[in-house]
């Protein structure tokens, strides 16, 4: 079994592939954290914990004959932190009871161990098997907790969520409502996040952990660029190869806060979930609220052992089953070659252009649709601009099918434009506070998903487009924020439920388009990649990573989303130069190079290439078929850090370690320069091993230690090599 409890000591301990959770029921009937790392065996390790001489704490309520040092909240690894019992940590619920008191004192009052995972309910969640839930319980107020812990045997992650229960006869209101607390063991930490903008998204900062808290959190009812819902907390001096790394990646994508405190001893603990930035959630006698899953890994190889388990875990365990094995669509999009200015003739000669050269679906992306000639106008009306597309959809879908390839479509279903017949007719339907000016955002507004009538129309609006063409792929967009959280719909007392309602309407209508459309392939966007996250990681397979295609920052921006998101959900496409973001000029054999460490495309006019240019495009379209499966399902080690580095390189291996596949890029360049050596990662010693490109064979030993030479490029050159193993 993977979940064990031993009665005796009261501990419970939870065995993944190759780590060990544990925490106990101390003799009060707190749960208790003990322990992540490694795997162990099944000591008896309540002497781990940190106590010490701490007469200045208060004991548990109405526990005056206890010894303070021993069994004082405020110092435990507490497994559901709250506040009212002497903790001055952060907690991570709240809760306002009928008497206005804010107070909780959660008890364990006993635990199942499930064969199965059970399903959340209107939440994506990673799937699994064996589940320990844990029943908490404040005998005043009645009002409960539900543990859910997952263990996974063939990956290094915890799946955690809770559900709170209102089993009093008072209405309750839910101020705060987090996923998890867990405690650290004493040491000296760091906090990694991945931060950015718009073009810019989840580069990596890292700041040693301080007394106080330090958090990440977004309140833009999405997940957002600015911060992403992934965070590690590290040990000082890790690095992508040695060191412990604890990982939290929030299963969500609405606000949301990942935080870590350090107390005044030097104890750290880490909390998140549901932003309680503007939320509260009313509890009615009997009602339960649900919370986001926290994915908890741990490694003690480092950031990249670290992210193997995250990517292992979310291909397996979270991304639809139907793709976990499937090659991805290869794609040309429209949108940087003619951006809404386009016909039939023009579409028609792309596709012209794409067949023959192994692009297998044709992406038409915005300015199909209602009066959507500019982006102030349309959004919403999802009917054919039969003025722009004679005949509909029909005639460019027909002569994309006669030319061997699938038929893509963009959507952007959650908004709404003023200059459209949907707002005209409903102009409720946007997001704003009645009496006050809405902000505009890319001369958009979004719909409120809290609406079960809005849902409905979004739904029926996309279905009807899907049922009546034959359509293969869909980019879903999302090109701006929520500026104002409030929706007509609701009572006054209940408005600060909004943007977890927002996200529970989202996961709806996802799951209503989806489900009855199990043919499509669904893509998603937010402006770029402005909502990475693995709540929507659930529904779409892969997610456009950034706006910024650039073939320098796409190292960076690439780099630092692999930290926790498999290569595989990583829309990589290579686009013209100069780049329509950067203004910069790459090698097409870079664009290419950098974009097949995801799931590849292309984003240019291809009717305007050379004949050299197509040439090569054909030639790269059929390098990325051979390393499909890699990027599918391999091991990634990222080598060298375009962060640090003139050089940027990362290896993937397959988990046979018969091949691997090298891509790199030297980022800049400086006069006599010294000859740059990587050391190939995560091969197998004992194998010998073919490079194609170098025509050089060595032992995975060899290769590992010696390492290999890196080509003389300039500065945005690269290289790509494949490795196979020699039999």
């Amino acid at each position: 079994m993977a979940i064990t409890f031993d009665n005796a000591t009261k501990i419970f301990y939870l065995d993944g592939k190759s780590i060990t959770y544990a925490f106990y029921i101390n003799p009060i009937g707190y749960p208790e954290h003990l322990y992540l790392g490694s795997r162990i065996g099944h000591d008896a390790i309540t002497y781990t914990r940190a106590i010490g001489a701490r007469s200045k704490n208060a004991t548990p309520p109405g526990r005056d004959d206890l010894d303070a040092s021993e069994y004082t909240y405020n110092r435990c690894g507490a497994e559901l932190a709250f506040f009212g019992t002497g903790d001055f940590r952060e907690p991570a619920v709240q809760v306002q009871n009928a008497a206005g008191d804010r107070l909780s004192d959660l008890l364990y009052v006993g635990h199942e161990i499930l064969p199965e995972k059970p399903k959340m309910a209107g939440m994506p969640s990673m799937s699994g098997g064996e589940t320990l839930l844990l029943h908490l319980r404040d005998a005043v107020s009645a009002f409960g907790a539900d543990l859910y812990y997952t263990v996974y045997p063939d990956c290094d992650v915890i799946a955690r969520r809770v559900v709170y229960r209102n089993g009093g006869k008072a209405d309750v209101t839910l101020r705060r409502a987090y996923s998890f607390s867990m405690g650290l063991p004493t040491g000296e930490y760091e906090f990694l996040s991945l931060y950015g903008s718009w073009a810019r998204e989840r580069q990596i900062e890292r700041i040693p952990l301080h007394h106080g808290v330090v958090s990440v959190d977004s309140k833009r009812t999405s997940s957002s660029a600015p911060l992403n819902p992934f965070v590690a907390v590290t040990e000082k001096g890790t690095t992508e190869t040695k060191g412990e790394v604890f990982g939290f990646s929030l299963v969500y994508s609405s606000s949301f806060v990942l935080k870590a405190e350090v107390t005044a001893n030097g104890e750290a603990m880490v909390t998140g979930g549901i932003n309680d930035f503007d939320f509260s959630w009313h509890l009615a006698a009997g009602e339960t609220f649900e919370t986001p899953e926290i994915v908890i890994a741990y490694s003690d190889e480092g950031l990249g052992g670290m992210s193997r388990a995250y990517h292992d875990a979310y291909r397996t365990y979270l991304i639809n089953p139907r793709y976990v094995h499937a090659h991805r669509p290869l794609v040309v999009n429209n949108w940087e070659a003619t951006y809404m200015r386009f016909d039939n003739e023009k579409l028609i000669a792309l596709a012209d252009a794409a067949a023959g050269t192994g692009i297998d679906t044709f992406v038409l992306d915005d300015g199909w649709f209602g009066a959507r000639n500019e982006d102030n106008a349309g959004l919403g009306d999802w009917v054919v601009n039969t003025d722009k597309l004679k005949g509909g959809l029909t005639r460019i879908i027909d002569h994309v099918h006669e030319k061997g390839m699938q038929f893509g479509l963009w959507f952007e279903p959650e908004m709404v434009n003023e200059d459209s017949d949907l707002y005209r007719a409903h102009p409720d339907y946007a997001i704003k506070a009645p009496d006050r000016a809405p902000c505009y955002g890319r001369h958009q507004f979004v719909l409120d998903l809290t609406r079960a009538d809005v849902r409905d129309y979004i739904v029926n609006a996309v279905n009807r487009v899907l049922d009546e063409n034959d359509i293969a792929y869909v980019k879903w967009d999302y090109n701006r924020n929520v500026t104002e959280s409030f929706s007509v719909g609701r009572a006054p007392a209940r408005q600060c439920e909004f943007a977890h309602r927002y996200a529970l309407g989202l996961y709806d209508i996802c799951e209503r388009i989806i489900l009855t459309h199990p043919h499509v392939f669904f893509e998603g966007c937010a402006s770029g990649g402005g909502r990475f996250d693995g709540g929507m990681l659930y529904y779409f397979p892969q997610i456009w990573t950034s706006d910024n295609t650039d073939g320098f920052d796409r190292a960076r921006i690439q780099w630092g989303t692999s930290l926790c998101y498999p290569l595989s959900a990583m829309s990589c496409h290579v686009s013209t130069c100069p780049n329509h973001q950067t203004g910069r000029n790459t090698p097409l054999e870079t664009r290419a190079a950098i974009a097949s460490l995801g799931a590849f495309g292309y984003e240019l006019d291809l009717t305007k290439l050379s004949e050299e240019e197509k040439k090569q495009v054909r030639q790269q379209i059929g390098a990325y078929q051979q390393v499909q499966d890699l990027i599918l399902g391999g091991d990634l080690y990222r080598i060298s850090d375009p962060f640090a580095s003139e050089y940027f390189c990362e290896l993937v291996v397959s988990k046979d370690k018969s091949k691997a596949y090298v891509v790199g890029e030297r980022v800049r360049g400086r006069a006599y320069d010294t000859p740059r050596r990587v050391r190939l990662k995560g091969l197998n010693e004992n194998k010998q091993y073919h490079i194609t490109q170098l025509n050089v064979t060595a032992s995975g030993k060899a290769l590992k230690q010696a390492g290999v030479i890196l080509p003389r490029v300039n500065d945005f050159g690269s290289w790509s090599w494949n490795l196979n193993e020699v039999k």
